[in-house]
């Protein structure tokens, strides 16, 4: 499994270096001593083995997002929830799955992307009883 935290890092950085139009380069929002990292790509970037092994389907209309907690240089656990919401106002409920690997703790959760559209994300992280929300668009392509 630390072959697959390695793999969605290295994927988030390099979706960002291949379509650095559609995506930030880093996108993270900082709450007190806790930052969060989140980045969103369509699954084909993904490798068959690494989304058979996070258990994700690997499909030109699918993405995924990515969520990492950090306080103080250290991942730490969270309550990660979410929604996504396309232009037509309908809302997809994003059900995140922890991955705890050496070293790492993420989130990713898979939504649908059957056209290219602004997408608008709204997730919850709860860490102890703080509860902070990010809220970002993202412009979404579906895959080749």
């Amino acid at each position: 499994m630390g072959r697959l935290a390695l793999f969605l890092l290295t994927a988030c950085l390099s979706v960002t270096a291949m379509a650095a139009d559609a995506i930030k380069s880093e996108r993270k929002e900082t709450f007190g001593d806790v930052t969060v990292h989140y980045n969103t790509f369509n699954s084909t970037y993904l490798l068959p083995d690494v989304a058979k092994a996070a258990q994700l389907t690997r499909s030109k209309d699918q993405g995924v997002i990515n969520i990492s907690v950090i306080k103080a240089g250290t991942p730490m656990a969270a309550d990660v929830s979410g929604t996504v919401k396309d232009l037509t106002s309908q809302s997809y409920t994003l059900n995140f799955k922890q991955v705890t690997e050496q070293g790492a703790i993420y989130y990713i959760a898979q939504y649908p992307v059957p056209q290219q559209e602004i997408r608008t994300f709204n997730i919850k992280v709860q860490t102890g009883d703080k509860i902070n929300t990010i809220n970002f668009n993202q412009e979404l392509f579906p895959g080749q």
